[in-house]
C-alpha cells in the first residue's frame, strides 16, 4: 500500500496507552511540534501536499522515558524507495569504522566469531568487521540498502529485527560475540521486544553495542529538529538501564560521543559490572532532573526564539542580494524547514550528496533536491547547512564554495555565518 493510501487507513498512525519502555500508564506531555510530513517521506510530487501526523513528546512517569505519543506505521517508514543509505556520508562511515575496531581490541573476539548488526543497512559497518576477521551478519528492513549490502558480499537478512526473528537465529546457533545497533532502537515500536530479541541473539560472553542519541544533548542545544516520526523514543541513561534491565539484560557501561548533535555509545552484556563512568553518568543525571518532565521545561520557548533569529537572518540576507541555497536533505532538515516555514521564497533548492534522493522534493515544503554540482553551476552567496551535525565534513566536501566566498548558516543551537 503507498504511502498515501496508508495515511487514510487507521492503522498508519496509532496512539500509544502506555509507555514504550515500562508499561506504565502515566504520559504527560511535554513537547508538541503539531502535525508534520514524513522526515524522510521525499517525493517526486511537486504540487500534491504531502501526509502529516502528530508529533508530539511525552514523558513517562514511572521510568522517564521521552517518547512520541503516536507510532506511524513502519511500512510507510521504511518502504521500498526509502532513501537513507548510511554509507554517504563519511562521518557515519569513520564512527563506525572507530567502533568496530574499539570493539575488537576491548571484547576479542575469536577469529571467526559471528557480528550481527541491527538496522545494517547498506552494510557500512560490518564491513569493517569482516576486515577485521569476524563472520557477519546484517538485518534490515529496506530494500534498496539491503541490495547494495549484498552486493558488497555482506550476508543481510531482510527483514524487520523482532524476537521470534532472534530466537529463530539463535535456534539455528547464530549467536553473536558483538552485536551492533547504531541509531535504530530509538525507530523500534515495540521497545521491550527488541531488547528481548538482543537477548536471545547475544553469545552468553557476547556483548551488545548500541548508539542513541542522548536526551540530554538534545534538550541542551535545542536539537528539536532531531524529533520526527523515525525516532520514536529520546533516551536517558536512567530510561536505558531499567529498559534493559528489565528484559534480563544489563547496561554495564555508556560513552558520550559527538555523532548526531550528541550521542551515547552502549555496552550490555547478559551479566550486570557497572563501570565508574556508568554511575557517574547515571548520577549526574538524578541530580539534573534530566528524566523528568521539567527536563523540558523552555524548550518550546527556546526554539520559538530560534525560530524568529533564523528567519530574521534568511530575510536580512535576501535584503542585501543574497541568493540562499539548502545543503544536505536531511531527516532534521525537513522538521526545521517545515516547523519555521522556511521554502522556495527562502531558498533556491536543497542540494546533496544522495543520488537517490536527486530530482525529488523536501517534504511539506516542496524545495526541489539537486546534485551538489549545482552549488558551483548556480552560485548561491550562502548554503543553510540543514545536517548540521555534519559540519566538518561537509565544510571540507565544499571548499571550493567556500574559497570563492561562500557561507554557510549553521541553525543549531544558534543561527551563525560560519566558513569553517
Amino acid at each position: 500500500m503507498s504511502e498515501a493510501a496508508l495515511a487514510d487507513a487507521p492503522s498508519a498512525c496509532t496512539e500509544i496507552l502506555a509507555c514504550r519502555g515500562c508499561g506504565g500508564g502515566s504520559l504527560a506531555s511535554v513537547f508538541d511540534l503539531g502535525r508534520m510530513p514524513l522526515s524522510d517521506g521525499f517525493t517526486a510530487e511537486a504540487v500534491r501536499p504531502d501526509p502529516t501526523w502528530p508529533l508530539e513528546v511525552v514523558s513517562c512517569a514511572e521510568c522517564g522515558l521521552a517518547q512520541l505519543r503516536h507510532t506511524v506505521a513502519p511500512e510507510v517508514l521504511f518502504a521500498e524507495d526509502y532513501p537513507y543509505f548510511s554509507s554517504v556520508s563519511a562521518t557515519v562511515v569513520e564512527n563506525a569504522a572507530r567502533n568496530v575496531a574499539e570493539a575488537v581490541v576491548r571484547f576479542r573476539p575469536p577469529a571467526g566469531a559471528l557480528a550481527v548488526e541491527l538496522a545494517s543497512n547498506d552494510g557500512y559497518l560490518l564491513r569493517h568487521a569482516a576486515a577485521a576477521g569476524l563472520s557477519v551478519l546484517g538485518i534490515d528492513p529496506a530494500p534498496g540498502p539491503v541490495r547494495v549490502a549484498r552486493e558488497a558480499g555482506i550476508e543481510t537478512v531482510h527483514a524487520f529485527f523482532t524476537e521470534p526473528l532472534a530466537q529463530r537465529l539463535a535456534a539455528e546457533g547464530r549467536r553473536a560475540a558483538l552485536v551492533f545497533a547504531n541509531n535504530v532502537l530509538a525507530h523500534v515500536a515495540d521497545t521491550r521486544g527488541f531488547v528481548r530479541g538482543i537477548r536471545h541473539i547475544l553469545a552468553p560472553d557476547g556483548t551488545a553495542i548500541i548508539e542513541v542519541p542522548y536526551l540530554r544533548d538534545l534538550i541542551d542545544h535545542v536539537e528539536f529538529d532531531t524529533i520526527y516520526h523515525e525516532h520514536l523514543c529520546y533516551f536517558s541513561l536512567r530510561a536505558l538501564a531499567a529498559l534493559f534491565a528489565r528484559e534480563g539484560l544489563a547496561l554495564n557501561d555508556a560513552q558520550r560521543i559527538p555523532i548526531h548533535g550528541g550521542s551515547l555509545r552502549l555496552f550490555v552484556q547478559h551479566a550486570p559490572a557497572p563501570s565508574a563512568r556508568l554511575t557517574a553518568l547515571l548520577a549526574q543525571e538524578r541530580a539534573e532532573g534530566l528524566d523528568r518532565p521539567a527536563a523540558f521545561r523552555g524548550l518550546a520557548d527556546r526554539v520559538a526564539q530560534l525560530r524568529q533569529d533564523l528567519r530574521a537572518l534568511l530575510d536580512r540576507l535576501k535584503a542585501e542580494g543574497a541568493r540562499i541555497g539548502g545543503y544536505g536533505a536531511a531527516a532534521k532538515g525537513t522538521i526545521l524547514l517545515n516547523h519555521f516555514g522556511i521554502g522556495r521564497r527562502d531558498l533556491i533548492w536543497v542540494a546533496d550528496r544522495n543520488q537517490h534522493k536527486h530530482g525529488l522534493f523536501v517534504p511539506g515544503v516542496k524545495l526541489p533536491i539537486v546534485p551538489v554540482e549545482r552549488i558551483a553551476e548556480d552560485r548561491p552567496t550562502h548554503l543553510l547547512l540543514l545536517p548540521w551535525n555534519h559540519r566538518a565534513e561537509i565544510v571540507r566536501q565544499q571548499a571550493a564554495f567556500v574559497a570563492a566566498g561562500g557561507r554557510f548558516i549553521l541553525p543549531i543551537p544558534q543561527p551563525v555565518l560560519v566558513e569553517s
